[in-house]
């Protein structure tokens, strides 16, 4: 899947929220928390030592102490860990493919649960593209897995594309509830 730059430097120059100034209809963040109007566009890459675990119905899929926030404006964090943090007998490659504007073409990964297959539940960037230091980590959809962040169960981000994790430290409101579809 190659990047037509021409396009993709247009789509760029017509972004309005670009983590620079929060917009009047942002949360304001309490003490301890983070807005995500106030993460940059382009993306910004932030390893975290919190303990994460990713459960696949009572499975224990994954779990790290080392893990990388990827933190762009309007969206809560999607969160890599390393595939060594995986148990692999759980994982079966799905041919889907997307392609991000920073990270390249992605690829999926079915999980085997133990109620049946979980389809696309995780993806990576194998090449990484703008975005080298995940190149090869695995993200979950904290809709199709249960994901926690240092003992706190992750909510999903609404619209069932975005895999951001939402947790009591992040105030939105965030792209992919209704009404936000030209952000």
């Amino acid at each position: 899947m190659p990047i037509d730059q021409d396009a993709l430097e247009r789509a760029r120059a017509a972004w309005t929220f670009r983590g620079r100034q929060r917009p009047a209809f942002a949360h304001v963040p309490s003490e301890g928390q983070e807005s995500v109007w106030d993460y940059p566009r382009p993306p910004l890459y932030v390893r975290d030592s919190r303990p994460i675990e990713i459960h696949a119905g009572t499975r224990c899929l994954a779990r790290s102490d080392v893990s990388i926030r990827v933190l762009e404006t309007g969206s809560p964090p999607t969160v890599y860990l390393p595939p060594d943090a995986f148990d692999a007998s759980l994982l079966h490659p799905s041919p889907r493919r997307t392609l991000c504007e920073w990270k390249g073409e992605a690829h999926y990964w079915h999980v085997q649960g133990p109620d049946g297959l979980i389809r696309d539940a995780l993806w990576s960037y194998p090449d990484g593209g703008e975005a080298a230091v995940i190149a090869g980590w695995l993200a979950a959809y904290p809709a199709r897995l249960r994901c926690i962040v240092a003992g706190e169960t992750v909510r999903a981000q609404a619209g069932g594309y975005y895999g951001g994790w939402i947790t009591a430290e992040i105030v939105g409101p965030f792209k992919g509830e209704p009404g936000t579809g030209h952000w």
